[in-house]
This record gives C-alpha cells, sequence and structure tokens, in this order.
C-alpha cells in the first residue's frame, strides 16, 4: 500500500513538475528582459518575483541611487501591468494613499476618488518618513487586499505588491515601523552596492543625459494569477516541512536545538514566518523550474523571512550581534533532511 502510495504522489510531482517547466520560463524571460536596463540586482529581482508568486510584500532596505525604483518599473512594463511611486513624508495622510469622497455641489452628491494605491505595484519610498496614521493605512491594505473609502469597500487589483524602502543611514524624522508592522511583511531584503564591474557597466549603460529604458512585455496580471494557482500545488515533503517549522521554533526556543543564542534573542518568529517560508520556497521551486521544494529553497529564503521577525535583546545589541548573526547560527545547526 505504502507502494502505491509512493508511486502516485512521484507521479503526481512529476506532473507538477512538466507544468511548473512550461509556466516558469516567461518568468526566465522576465529577468532577461529586465537585465538589458537593470545592471546586476539579481537577488533583488528575484526576489521581487517571489513575493509576487508568493503572494506577499517586501521591505526593501537600501542606500538611495541603488536603482530600486528603476527595477520595480521595469518590472511593471515587463508584466505590462499598472506601477506607482509613493514618496512618504512627514505630512502625507492616509487619504493621499487610499482615496476619498469628493462632494459635488451642482447634484449635491460625494464620489469616489481613488487613490494610487489602486495600481498593481507599488513603491512606498521611504515608507519610515510618514506618521503612523499613513503606515497603518497602507499596512491595512497590504493584509486586507482592500480599502475602506466611506462606507464603501472596495477590492484591489490582482497582482498587488508592495515594495517599501527604508534608508538605513538616516534616522533624523523619522517613525520607524513597530515590529508588528513590520512582520506584515513576508521578506526584508538588504540591496547592497554593486560590485566594481558592474559599476562599469551602469556607467557605460547609464551615463547619458536620457539613457534608453525600453523593456517589453513578457507576461500579463493574468500570467502571475495563474503562476500561483501552480505554486500553491507544489510538493513539499513532510520532512521539508518539518525541517521549515523547526526553524522558526528555533529562533522562540533555541535552547531545544541546543543553540548558544538564547540570551541574544527578544522575541521569536510568529507562525506567520512559518506560512512565508513555505509560500517562498515553494515560489523559488517554481522559479527554478520544480514540482517541489527542497531544504536549499528554504535555506535561501530563511535570511530574508527571519531578519526582520527575530528581535535581539540588548545584551546581543551590546555585543553588536544582530539578527542576521542569530538566523545564521539557527540555519548552521538545525540539521537538514
Amino acid at each position: 500500500m505504502t507502494q502505491i502510495h509512493s508511486f502516485s504522489t512521484h507521479a503526481r510531482i512529476s506532473e507538477i513538475g512538466q507544468n511548473v517547466k512550461n509556466h516558469a520560463e516567461p518568468f526566465s524571460r522576465l529577468i532577461g528582459e529586465i537585465g538589458q536596463v537593470i545592471v546586476g540586482q539579481e537577488k533583488l529581482l528575484h526576489r521581487m518575483l517571489v513575493g509576487l508568486l508568493s503572494n506577499g510584500h517586501l521591505l526593501i532596505e537600501g542606500v538611495p541611487g541603488l536603482a530600486k525604483t528603476l527595477a520595480v518599473s521595469c518590472l511593471a512594463r515587463g508584466i505590462d501591468t499598472g506601477f506607482k511611486r509613493l514618496q512618504f513624508t512627514p505630512d502625507l495622510l492616509p487619504a493621499d494613499l487610499i482615496g476619498t469622497l469628493v462632494y459635488h455641489p451642482q447634484d449635491q452628491t460625494f464620489a469616489v476618488q481613488k487613490g494610487p494605491l489602486f495600481s498593481n505595484l507599488i513603491l512606498a519610498d521611504e515608507i519610515n518618513r510618514a506618521p503612523a496614521k499613513v503606515q497603518s493605512a497602507l499596512l491595512e491594505a497590504m493584509q486586507e487586499r482592500q480599502v475602506t473609502i466611506g462606507n464603501e469597500t472596495y477590492p484591489l487589483d490582482e497582482p498587488f505588491l508592495v515594495m517599501a524602502t527604508q534608508n538605513p543611514i538616516e534616522q533624523e524624522g523619522t517613525y520607524p515601523l513597530p515590529e508588528a508592522q513590520v512582520d506584515r511583511f513576508m521578506m526584508k531584503v538588504i540591496v547592497g552596492y554593486p560590485t566594481r564591474q558592474e559599476e562599469r557597466k551602469i556607467l557605460d549603460r547609464m551615463g547619458t543625459t536620457h539613457p534608453e529604458i525600453s523593456i517589453q512585455p513578457v507576461l500579463h496580471p493574468e500570467d502571475i494569477v495563474a503562476a500561483r494557482e501552480l505554486v500553491d500545488e507544489i510538493y513539499v515533503d513532510p520532512k521539508v516541512r518539518d525541517y521549515i517549522v523547526d526553524l522558526v521554533t528555533a529562533t522562540r526556543d533555541p535552547g531545544a536545538h541546543k543553540i548558544p543564542v538564547t540570551e541574544w534573542i527578544e522575541y521569536g518568529a510568529s507562525p506567520r514566518a512559518t506560512i512565508a517560508l513555505t509560500l517562498t520556497a515553494k515560489a523559488n521551486a517554481f522559479l527554478a523550474g520544480r514540482g517541489y521544494v527542497t531544504p536549499q529553497d528554504v535555506k535561501d529564503l530563511a535570511m530574508d523571512v527571519l531578519r526582520h521577525r527575530v528581535i535581539v535583546t540588548y545584551e546581543a545589541q551590546a555585543e553588536e550581534k544582530a539578527s542576521e548573526d542569530v538566523v545564521r547560527a539557527i540555519l548552521d545547526a538545525v540539521p537538514v533532511p
């Protein structure tokens, strides 16, 4: 009976794998198309696609000038979908994002004027420069995929991806995101400087007053929705599921796994991290053209999923230990199936 079940599972995985290969190929072409404009930043582009496929949002941390805005706008062009850039400032209001009711005195009626949030790809530039009520309005829309204007609720378009940026080098006049709100982001991605070779390519490609930015549409919004359905079908072995749970629970109780970082951890990751790590690992497998998740898929995404969900103690900060050090120790110690 076990052999029959094993054979049917293997056949199912093979069938899913073939479907995944067929649907993943356009995403490879999309990366190639964006690569004609964006130099380097492969990790950022990959994580944006993972976010799109797993229906999650990204928190991006990087200094200005690293092509974060250009990357999102190129992605929007490659998918032939809407893109809005929102510059967060201290005087921004929730209505500036979600919209408001406009009164028409001629016929004494109110009409809905939808805000820029009604698009597909949203770049929330310097999200920590806006006050808490504006951050909450954005995060509520991210979580519920809908906004309320007046007494009416309006669903947001699909696909819907928010990429919020933070500047790590300037904290004056900012409103740091509370940990509970940061947890709403599926991944936190750190964007670094390009290499010397990449910087030279950037100079050659962009060193003009009118750099050419030409992206041909490769995908359409309905292709993303169809791909998400296939991502849901990707097989995750019970041993890999246990591995994911072990990684997340180790952030709460590292002592149970004999990992000597207990004094560094104030709070561990929530069950939301377990779900996010599973979905991102499935999306990673999809982009690799596989119908099943490997432990390496999990390890590849674990840092981006967990780094903002692990809160370190004052003792850890005194020893100059960050959440990345905790996650790295856990990844090294938890046995891989």
